[in-house]
């Protein structure tokens, strides 16, 4: 039997859902009867809810015999009952898994379903489940921080805004909504004090998904105007700060880094402390060329419009490499048109050769 296409339907289900399980990974299942067809499918629900292969299960009935599953099912009971246990209690024969369980606490669905007698199929398309929607999912559990994407618009030649810094609109609408789609797979959407002072924006996922995600404001003096859309009820929002008198009931106030802005590192910290997953980083050049000199960004998906401008600030600023030799290597995974802009999705590469310990 052909197991990838239910493993690519699994995934299509776990993409569905992402932004909405944190601190839950993002699960598809698919189960299958004795001939190989679907009978049921499922995705992870809310925190609390049930796991995708309960969901899969309870829409299969008696009839499902496989369950194909990007994520080792759990074996501990946390806010559900441990998977396996719905899995065996459904007379399951056969278990197909893309991503192997990397956290001691869930793990040893494997070993338990082996032991009672099931056939487990392991690491089916792993390298593409791992790079689907539980990337963020995984990254967290390995680094203890959040993933961070870095988002940006930029014309042709880099530029983010004209030289009398209007930016509305350097990419197109087709490109726009690309950008609340990827707000909505986001558990937070970050932008520095300079973009709420210059283009006031909202931050919210349009038309309204039933989650949005946290919005926060890297703000070290406390700047923020109390009428800042992004300040609304559209959303959570948080102001994280190193100005202890700046008095919201929404401040964040963090460490300062050596330079006296907010530590980037303490930012995500706090926001791992509240079961933040996924980042948007869609601040402006100089919080973005921090995050980068940082080393604090994991992705990037840039949007590049069919327009020059010549003049302007770029899309990225103090970042501190000065010479060629240091320059931030990236690997592009995707290109994509999205109505007249391209859309390209790069990770990092490997560090400057600089950089490295011989």
């Amino acid at each position: 039997m052909d197991l990838e296409p239910a493993m690519r339907r699994a995934l299509e289900l776990s993409a569905a859902v992402l932004g909405t399980t944190s601190p839950n990974p993002p699960v598809g299942a698919v189960a299958l009867d004795t001939d190989g067809v679907v009978v049921g499918e499922g995705a992870t629900q809310p925190p609390g809810g049930p796991h995708a292969e309960v969901m899969a299960l309870r829409q299969a009935g008696e009839r499902a015999r496989t369950v194909v599953v990007t994520l080792e099912p759990c074996d501990h009971t946390g806010r559900t009952g441990p998977c396996s246990e719905a899995l065996l209690a459904a007379g399951v024969q056969r278990v197909v898994v893309g991503c192997a369980e990397p956290t001691a606490a869930a793990a040893g669905c494997v070993a338990r379903l082996r032991a009672a007698g099931v056939e487990v199929v392991s690491g089916v398309l792993e390298d593409e489940v791992a790079r689907g929607p539980l990337e963020g999912w995984l990254h967290r559990q390995r680094t203890g921080r959040p993933f961070v994407t870095w988002k940006y618009a930029a014309t042709l030649d880099g530029r983010v805004a004209a030289a009398d810094r209007s930016s509305r609109w350097i990419t197109g609408e087709a490109a726009r909504a690309d950008v609340h789609r990827l707000r909505g797979e986001s558990d937070a959407v970050v932008v520095g004090v300079g973009t709420v002072l210059a283009d006031d924006p909202q931050l919210n996922v349009r038309p309204h998904p039933g989650h949005q995600p946290l919005r926060v404001v890297v703000d070290s003096a406390g700047r923020t105007p109390a009428g800042a859309r992004v300040l609304d009820d559209a959303g959570p929002t948080l102001v994280a700060t190193t100005n202890p008198r700046y008095d919201d009931p929404r401040a964040l106030l963090l460490p300062a880094a050596p330079d006296g802005r907010v530590d980037l590192g303490a930012l995500l910290e706090a926001l791992a402390e509240r079961d933040v997953v996924g980042v948007l980083l869609e601040g402006g050049p100089t919080l973005a060329g921090a995050f980068v000199a940082a080393g604090l960004v994991d992705r990037v998906v840039g949007y590049v419009a069919p327009a020059l401008l010549g003049d302007g600030p770029a899309a990225l600023a103090g970042t501190g490499v000065t010479t060629i030799g240091d320059a931030v290597r990236l690997r592009l995974d995707d290109v994509a048109r999205v109505g007249d802009d391209v859309r390209l999705t790069l990770r990092p590469g490997p560090r400057p050769r600089s950089d490295r310990r011989e």
